[in-house]
């Protein structure tokens, strides 16, 4: 980690709502990613294909320098081994992780996070699915309705927020208001700026439309990662998003 990694979050002009996911396949290619993006970002998201390879080096590492952690690692499992695998987790000092909004699945995390810093979040619907896909697998309910269901059922759980995306973003607010938790976080994938290719997501929406529709956190990955100059890109949505 360069001297720059290691300088203190609160020095850093970036906007802590935009997390850029390093949705790439080693360690080292993401810590080349950080160098690139400099001081435009202070919350990463390490994911899947990163958890395959060194994840949890590299996310204490960036931990270490100052930055935010998101694992989203979308934990779904009998109560007992999901429990046990967030309270390893809660001791690793990162901020958010995500399991999957079934409500066995999410008190069993919330019991596992208790006592901790560490924030649980639960996966409504993937973004990349329509209605379409849902009919597929055999749901009677839209993806606007599914989410809806899950998100009071995150509320009854006692977790901190979900993972949705930006259409449902609003109904997600208005619940968590009705739930008396103003303070509910709405992590939204599926944020492509203005003009960018939607890649495999289907509900997705601009930076700026996904913060007024309620949104918390923006999580943006290839915007900012496939770019020829990521710094410069993440530091566009950060002025995107500064007046909301």
């Amino acid at each position: 980690m360069s001297a720059n990694l290691a300088q203190d979050s609160a020095s850093r002009p970036f906007d802590p709502r935009v997390i850029c996911a390093l949705d790439v396949p080693t360690a080292d290619e993401a810590r080349a990613l950080v160098e690139k993006i400099g001081d435009a970002v202070g919350f990463y998201k390490v994911g899947l294909q990163l958890f395959a390879s060194d994840g949890m080096t590299l996310a204490r590492e960036l931990k270490a320098s100052g930055a935010q952690i998101f694992l989203d690692w979308k934990l779904h499992d009998i109560g007992a081994t999901v429990e046990k695998a967030t309270a390893v987790l809660a001791e690793s000092g990162c901020d958010l992780l995500t399991v999957h909004a079934r409500p066995q699945v999410m008190a069993a995390a919330a019991r596992g996070a208790a006592g901790s810093d560490l924030k649980i979040l639960g996966v409504t619907v993937l973004t990349s699915l329509t209605d379409d896909d849902l009919r597929a697998d055999d749901h009677s309910l839209s993806a606007a309705e599914l989410v809806e269901l899950r998100v009071r059922q995150a509320l009854e759980a006692g977790i901190h927020g979900v993972v949705s995306s930006p259409h449902e973003a609003a109904r997600v607010r208005d619940c968590a208001r009705e739930a008396g938790r103003d303070n509910f976080l709405i992590v939204t994938p599926g944020v492509r700026p203005a003009g960018a290719s939607l890649d495999d997501q289907a509900r997705a929406a601009t930076p700026a439309a996904a913060l007024s529709q309620g949104a918390t956190h923006l999580v943006v990955g290839r915007p900012i990662t496939a770019s020829n100059d990521p710094r410069a890109a993440a530091q566009a949505i950060t002025r995107e998003i500064a007046v909301i």
